[in-house]
C-alpha cells in the first residue's frame, strides 16, 4: 500500500503523522545521550562513536526495511523519488555541514532535541544555522551555474555502481556491521590509552 499515492498523507492526518514520527525520533535521539553536544562531539576525539552506530544502523535498517517491504509487494521502489546527485554542490554543502558540527557540537535535528532539554548551546546553534540559510538563500539567485555543478543523472549509489538496491542494502549492512567493530574496538583503545 502507497500511503502517498492513495491521498492518505494529505493533511491533517499527513500533519499528525509526521509529528508523532518527529517526536518519536526526538525522543530516540535523546535517549541516545543525542541531546548532549558532548556527547555528538565525543567521535572527533575517538572516545565514543555512538553517532556512527545509531546513523548506520538506521541506514542499514531503512535499506533493508524497504527492500523487504518491496519483497512484499508493499512498497514500489521505482515510485521513491531519489533526486539527481550534483556533485560539487554537495560536496562543498557537506564541507559546510561537517564544519558546523565540528564548531557547533550540534547537526539541526540535535540541536532541535538539545532545545527541548534546555541546552541554550543548541538554541545559539539553531539560530546561527537559521542566520546562515538566510545568507544562502539571499546569494542563491547569483550561484545558480555554481549550484548545478557536476549534475549527474544517478541519484543512488546502487544506481551509479550498477548494482541492485537489493545487493547495495547487503553491502549497506556488511559496511556498517565491519564499522561498528572497528569503532568499538578504537573506543576499547582509546580507553586503555585514556582510563579515566
Amino acid at each position: 500500500m502507497n500511503l502517498y499515492q492513495n491521498g492518505q498523507l494529505d493533511a491533517p492526518l499527513g500533519l499528525l503523522l509526521a509529528m508523532l514520527v518527529g517526536t518519536g525520533f526526538g525522543f530516540w535521539l535523546e535517549r541516545a545521550g543525542f541531546g548532549s553536544s558532548r556527547k555528538l562531539t565525543a567521535i572527533f576525539y575517538l572516545r565514543d562513536f555512538a553517532v556512527l552506530k545509531v546513523m548506520f544502523a538506521a541506514m542499514a535498517t531503512a535499506a533493508l526495511g524497504l527492500q523487504a517491504l518491496a519483497a512484499l509487494g508493499h512498497v514500489d521502489l521505482d515510485a521513491l523519488y531519489v533526486p539527481p546527485s550534483i556533485v560539487w554542490p554537495q560536496a562543498l554543502g557537506g564541507l559546510i555541514f561537517g564544519a558546523g558540527f565540528v564548531i557547533g557540537g550540534w547537526c539541526p535535528g540535535t540541536a532541535m532535541v538539545g532545545l527541548a532539554s534546555g541546552k541554550l548551546d543548541a538554541l545559539v546553534f539553531l539560530v546561527g544555522a537559521g542566520a546562515g540559510s538566510l545568507a544562502f538563500a539571499a546569494i542563491q539567485p547569483q550561484a545558480s551555474e555554481l549550484l548545478q555543478a557536476g549534475t549527474c543523472a544517478v541519484g543512488s549509489l546502487p544506481q551509479a555502481l550498477g548494482v541492485s538496491p537489493a545487493l547495495g542494502a547487503l553491502v549497506l549492512a556488511g559496511i556498517a556491521l565491519g564499522a561498528f567493530v572497528l569503532a568499538v574496538r578504537v573506543e576499547k583503545w582509546m580507553a586503555a590509552r585514556n582510563p579515566a
